[in-house]
Parts: structure tokens; C-alpha cells; sequence
């Protein structure tokens, strides 16, 4: 499972392709208004899952409903008893139940379920497993012809983010979809935001200040919980949220939203570098990742971002937005609508949107018109970026940009077997922990 690595990939190249890709309209317009696609070319569209977590389910919904003539087909994971209880909710819908159209053999369990499902007849591939499988299941599926929905981050490592930067420019050149999870992306309040601060409603952005403020996600069990005959891997891929190679920690996993955000807001370039504090307050017992990190982005002409991140219980909680530009600001208060105080005053005053059901509307609707989305290069940047906060962190080292992007340190073990050892790697010292 080790992507190969282009270690010769650059600053200049990355920032070339990131521009280009803006330039093609993915990353702040809509392709068609929210609903389901009505275009001429009606033919059936096989939609195969590939991870059948809660994410998962919610992403298969949403397809079914995005277009008038698809059926779920295939449906993969490494565990039999949530692909059933995925199964048994999605058929179970009223609205959607009858596009459920997965006959047992196309029920498929195990570390190679993804190679089945891709392999099945499907058109387009829903990816939602545990990231630190995302690069080696969109190779996959893009060099088998699929459309892909992938969900956020596209990796958790660097070597990952190059193999991704290698498989979107494949799916580019075969006119393939690659529709990422980065849902804010597609919420409309969202998008006429970022569209007017972009226009300089505020000035030229001088600062982001982003906060991911929350309790855990999914708390990792003592060591005693674990039953006997569990092995090494299916302990760590039941808790996957608490090992480093599987989620890429919090910062990477959760808080990649808020990163994508500012990323969004300064044009898709990447930062010159970044430095972080950051660490475990509260014990994780087997688990290695940090309960709390914070990152500081350097960008050019003196712009600064700061990522603020922490999932501790019983603490103060918020997930907010504040772009502060020469002649204005701009405010999005967890899932308020946006404001922006500049020489006018603007707030969202619209319907809200699903911005979960418009990724996928436009996703099939882009596929229907033979003009496939493609988020592949602004996606991996943004992954990256989370990456290197990461790095910065558990390190304590200044991390640029090209150190970041041609790391060497691979996370995500080469071969996986199920009864392999899988010895858990200590959490990361500051000041410790070197810089690969």
C-alpha cells in the first residue's frame, strides 16, 4: 500500500496545476443549481460503495438521490457486520430503497473488498473508508475507469498525496469525475462568501483565524475491552480514528474542513511554511494521536493563517471562520450564515442548502454532460496542508511547503494481512520526533 513517490514534484509544478485547476471553475461556482440531474443521456448508472461507516451510508443515499436513473450495486468493506447494517438502512429507505439493487455476491468483505466492488461493473465508485486506504483505493478505481465521489482527506501521509496528484491528473486525462468530500465546497451561503471575498469585499486578506473546537470523535477503548482472538489490524481498524496511518490524527481527519476553508479563501495557493504546538492532554490508551494542535501559516507578503484545534470533553466548543482583510472582515459562526462587515454589509439571507446532496447532484450531473468534475489537485493541497500542520506538530520543526510535500515518512504499512503483527507506533515528543 505504499504509493510511489515523485520526489521531484515542486513548489512551482504544484502551484502551476492548483492554478490551472481554479481556473476550470471547480472551486467556488456551482456546475448546475441543487437537484436531482434531468440531461438527455439517461443511461443506467452503477454506483458501487466502497466503505460502509456512517459516512458511507449517508454518501450512498445521497447518490441515489442525485440522479433518476442509478442503482447501488456493489457494496464493500472489511467488516461484515457494518456493509449488513449499511445494506439493511439503505434498503430500508422509502425514498430510495428500490434503487438498492446489490445482489449477495456483490456483498463483498475483506482487505480487497474495494478491488471487487471497482471490479464489478459499477460507473462510479463511492470512496469512504478510513483515509490512510484513500490513495491506493482512487488508483485503483481511476486506472479501472470509474467516476469517483472521494471523501476528505485523500491521505494521510505525503507519499499518499503525491499518488493522488499522479491519479487525478490520470482521471483528467481520461475525462473522469473526482468529486471530493470537502462538502463546504458545495454549501451555497458558503460559496457566494468565498465568492465576494475573492472579489474583494474586504480588501486584499491579510489573516484567517479558523477554529475546530469539539469533543472526540470516536474515544479509543481501554486495552482490556479488546475480545481474544482479536488480531493487531482489526483492533486498530475498528478504532481507525485513534491511529495516526489510518485518520492522519484529528488536525488531518476533522479539522481538514477549516484548513480547506482557508485555503479556499487565499486562492488555492499553498503556504511558504508552518510551524505548530500541540499534544495529548487526556490518555488514549493504545491510540497515538494528539488531542490538540494548533498550526501557524506563512504565506507570502506577510499573510498569516492560524488552525486552532482541540478535541477535548467538558471544553469550550466551536467551529468558526474569521477572514480579516484591508477593508473589511468576514465571519462564519459554526453553521450560521456567513457576514462580511466592508464598506458594505452582507449576510446570507437565502434558503440553506444540503451541501452533502449538492456534492453528489452535480457529481452525476457533470457526468451526465460529458464535463466531469475534477477537485483532484485543489483536494490533495488542501490535504496536504493538514499534513504539514501535522508534521510541524509532532515534530516541533518549521516545515515548508516542499518539505512537506516530498516527505518521505510513509505511515501506511506496504502489505496488510489480517493476522499480521501491527506493532502501534508511539505518539510523537516535540522536540523529539525527527522530521523524515
Amino acid at each position: 500500500m505504499n504509493p510511489e513517490a515523485n520526489a521531484s514534484t515542486t513548489r512551482r509544478e504544484f502551484l502551476k496545476t492548483s492554478t490551472a485547476a481554479v481556473v476550470a471553475g471547480a472551486a467556488i461556482g456551482p456546475f448546475v443549481l441543487a437537484g436531482p440531474a434531468r440531461a438527455a443521456d439517461s443511461r443506467p448508472l452503477k454506483v458501487g460503495l466502497i466503505g460502509c461507516g456512517g459516512r458511507g451510508t449517508g454518501a450512498a443515499s445521497q447518490a441515489l438521490h442525485a440522479d433518476s436513473n442509478v442503482a447501488l450495486t456493489a457494496m464493500g468493506d472489511v467488516f461484515e457486520d457494518r456493509l449488513k447494517k449499511s445494506l439493511d438502512s439503505l434498503s430500508n429507505n422509502k425514498e430510495i430503497g428500490e434503487k438498492v439493487q446489490v445482489e449477495p455476491d456483490h456483498c463483498v468483505v475483506g482487505l480487497d473488498a474495494y478491488h471487487k466492488v471497482i471490479n464489478s461493473g459499477v460507473d462510479v465508485v463511492l470512496l469512504t473508508s478510513p483515509p490512510g486506504f484513500r490513495p491506493e483505493h482512487l488508483k485503483a478505481a481511476v486506472a479501472a475507469g470509474k467516476h469517483v465521489f472521494c471523501e476528505k482527506p485523500m491521505a494521510t501521509d505525503s507519499p499518499g498525496v503525491r499518488s493522488v496528484l499522479e491519479t487525478v491528473a490520470k482521471a483528467r486525462e481520461k475525462k473522469l469525475a473526482v468529486v471530493a468530500g470537502f462538502c463546504w465546497r458545495y454549501d451555497s451561503p458558503r460559496r457566494e462568501f468565498y465568492k465576494r471575498i475573492l472579489d474583494g469585499a474586504i480588501g486584499d486578506v491579510r489573516a484567517i483565524y479558523a477554529t475546530y473546537l469539539t469533543s472526540p470523535v470516536k474515544p479509543m477503548p481501554p486495552a482490556n475491552t479488546r475480545a481474544a482472538g482479536v488480531t493487531d489490524v482489526e483492533w486498530q481498524l475498528r478504532n481507525w480514528y485513534n491511529f495516526v496511518w489510518l485518520s492522519g490524527d484529528g488536525l488531518v481527519e476533522q479539522a481538514c474542513h477549516s484548513i480547506d476553508k482557508i485555503a479556499w479563501a487565499l486562492r488555492d495557493a499553498p503556504p511558504l511554511k508552518a510551524v505548530a504546538s500541540g499534544g495529548r492532554v487526556n490518555p488514549n490508551h493504545e491510540g497515538n494521536i494528539f488531542d490538540h494542535i494548533d498550526v501557524f501559516y506563512e504565506y507570502p507578503d506577510g499573510v498569516r493563517a492560524f488552525m486552532a484545534q482541540r478535541q477535548i470533553p467538558g471544553c469550550y466548543s466551536e467551529t468558526s471562520d474569521y477572514v480579516l482583510g484591508a477593508t473589511g472582515t468576514g465571519t462564519i459562526k459554526g453553521r450560521l450564515g456567513p457576514v462580511i462587515e466592508g464598506k458594505e454589509r452582507w449576510s446570507h439571507t437565502g434558503e440553506k442548502s444540503d451541501m452533502y446532496q449538492i456534492e453528489h447532484d452535480e457529481l452525476f450531473a457533470s457526468i451526465r454532460k460529458g464535463e466531469p468534475i475534477n477537485n483532484g489537485v485543489r483536494m490533495a493541497h488542501s490535504t496536504l496542508m493538514a499534513i504539514m500542520g501535522r508534521m510541524a506538530a509532532y515534530t516541533g520543526a518549521e516545515v515548508t511547503w516542499e518539505q512537506a510535500l516530498n516527505s518521505k515518512e510513509v505511515l501506511v504499512p506496504e502489505k496488510l494481512d489480517w493476522n499480521m503483527p501491527l506493532p502501534i507506533v508511539p505518539m510523537a515528543v516535540p522536540g523529539k520526533t525527527k522530521l523524515a
